[in-house]
């Protein structure tokens, strides 16, 4: 069976380990449960749901594993919706789902597509048994926090990428390679922030509402929660302006190195015209041409011609054309 962990606590401390059998999930006065599944199987989880006798909707959600973030009461449990979320190695940003079964005495957690395991935030929890001791509502959100502080790593390396491209297009051309990803990273921006929105919907629940299974004591917890949701969204949405503005700061540089360009193309054909309309004049067939037969004739007209240019060289270059 997928199951990563099943252990019994009592006053903050783990007693023992809980085979998924009834007498293993046999609890005595003052214990309470904490399952961890990984992806299980209809076959794997029909015995836990007999045992709590969990609701059929909720069940439902859970084994679908295609939910946005939410939280359902039925009757005196809950039932929680998380996404998490990690950083692929082709800038997608990879999500998975949490389902968290919340009752009086027992929480059930089960991942689906999560590459992080709970092992490291089972270990926190159990190192603090003064908090522990609050039972299932501190374990939920002990989860939600770690599931939110996943979603930091994955901002900061965004940042950096963002950062250093907006420096690349104040330096140089944008390749369309880097076009390409740009509007990539955006995208997965805009994804991730139709995740966010819900989380903190979420988290602001569990921190004002009269829930069952979560005592007034812990519900400050969950502002915390709420808070670095709402930290991640904000900056999510400033890096989604600063790709905006780097596509736009693309453009008007594209458009401000053409205008140079053209101004370069126009300076230098201008220059040109003036020894191509003086030589078109001595290549038309007259009799009687201008300063043919003078002996200082060529030398003059050459010379003329090398004033023009210089002077309108001069000129372009004072209007910095060139």
């Amino acid at each position: 069976m997928s199951v990563v962990a099943s252990y019994v606590y009592k006053d903050g401390k783990r007693v023992r380990e809980a085979p998924l059998t009834d007498e293993g999930l046999r609890l005595k006065p003052g214990e309470y449960l904490w399952i961890g599944l990984y992806e299980p199987t209809d076959e794997e989880f029909e015995g836990l749901v007999r045992r709590f006798r969990l609701h059929p909707l909720a069940v439902e959600d859970a084994l679908s594993a295609h939910q946005m973030p939410k939280i359902e009461v039925y009757g005196g449990e809950l039932f929680i919706v998380a996404r998490t979320a990690q950083k692929g190695d082709d800038d997608h940003i990879l999500y998975g789902e949490t389902h968290v079964f919340v009752g009086s005495r027992f929480v059930i957690t089960i991942r689906h597509g999560s590459a992080r395991a709970h092992t490291q935030l089972r270990a926190q929890l159990e190192a603090s048994p003064l908090q522990l001791k609050h039972g299932a509502d501190f374990i939920l959100h002990g989860v939600l926090d770690f599931i939110v502080d996943g979603y930091v790593p994955i901002v900061d390396e965004i940042e950096d990428s963002v950062l250093e491209m907006e420096q690349r297009a104040l330096d140089s051309f944008l390749s369309r390679a880097d076009i390409k990803r740009l509007f990539l990273l955006r995208r997965e921006l805009l994804k991730f922030s139709r995740v966010l929105g819900p989380m903190e919907e979420v988290a602001n629940k569990l921190q004002s509402l009269d829930l069952p299974c979560i005592d007034r004591e812990v519900r400050p917890y969950f502002r915390d929660v709420a808070d670095h949701v709402r930290r991640v969204a904000s900056r999510t949405a400033a890096l989604r302006d600063i790709l905006s503005s780097v596509f736009e700061v693309s453009n008007l540089l594209e458009q401000q190195r053409q205008g140079v360009i053209t101004r370069k193309l126009a300076a230098w054909a201008a220059i040109l015209a003036t020894p191509t309309a003086v030589a078109g004049i001595y290549g038309m067939n007259f009799e009687h041409m201008p300063e043919l037969r003078w002996t200082y004739g060529y030398p003059a007209v050459m010379g003329l011609i090398a004033v023009i240019c210089i002077g309108l060289y001069v000129t372009f270059k004072r209007s910095k054309w060139l």
